[in-house]
């Protein structure tokens, strides 16, 4: 008797753009690890730039934590077609710049062409989006890209769970946002009422 294969491991693309909050993709990339998720990660430079301020890491840091990485200049990349089954998109932060590229869908570099097959192949793309406050522009790119079929996820701290750390704050949001993907078992803490 032969034993039944087992099935592919998820895949998930991961963006990082300039927008602060460089710990929410890094965070997402170590947690999808831990779930045995194949990674695909794309940074752009300004996202090189924000890791290294916030937290210390270089490309090679980053890079070192997905399966695959990719330039973001490199458009011929397996995750620039549909064709590449991929599971889900997110991008951790995202900077207002590349939520107008998604929302208009100018696929001017490999993370803004990775989330325009996402969305054209009907899959998941979460845009965990970083700026305040809003302007009408912000807004308007917001709701074009859920119309789409995308979430916009602001990652925004619950304090009903009284969290002690920044971490804490960190791990409850990426938590969510691996919960909104449907792949693998994520934890986020759960509201059990007063």
């Amino acid at each position: 008797m032969t034993a039944s294969p087992l099935p592919p491991r998820p895949r998930v693309v991961v963006g990082i753009t300039g927008a602060s909050g460089a710990c929410y993709g890094v965070r997402l990339l170590e947690r999808l690890r831990a779930l045995d998720v194949h990674t695909h990660l794309v940074v752009t430079p300004a996202g090189v730039l924000n890791a290294h301020h916030e937290l210390g890491l270089d490309r090679d840091a980053l890079e070192g934590l997905a399966d695959e990485a990719h330039g973001v200049g490199d458009i011929g990349a397996c995750i620039a077609s549909g064709s590449h089954a991929t599971d889900a998109m997110v991008v951790a932060p995202c900077s207002m710049k590349t939520l107008a590229a998604v929302a208009h869908g100018l696929g001017d570099n490999l993370l803004t062409r990775a989330a325009d097959v996402t969305l054209k192949e009907r899959r998941r793309l979460v845009l965990m989006v970083r700026e305040t406050p809003f302007n009408l522009a912000h807004l308007r790119n917001m709701t074009a890209v859920t119309e789409m079929g995308g979430i916009v996820f602001p990652p925004l701290p619950a304090f009903y769970h009284r969290p002690q750390s920044i971490s804490e704050l960190v791990d409850d949001t990426v938590e969510r946002v691996i919960e909104l993907l449907g792949i693998g078992d994520a934890q986020p803490r759960r509201w059990t009422g007063l």
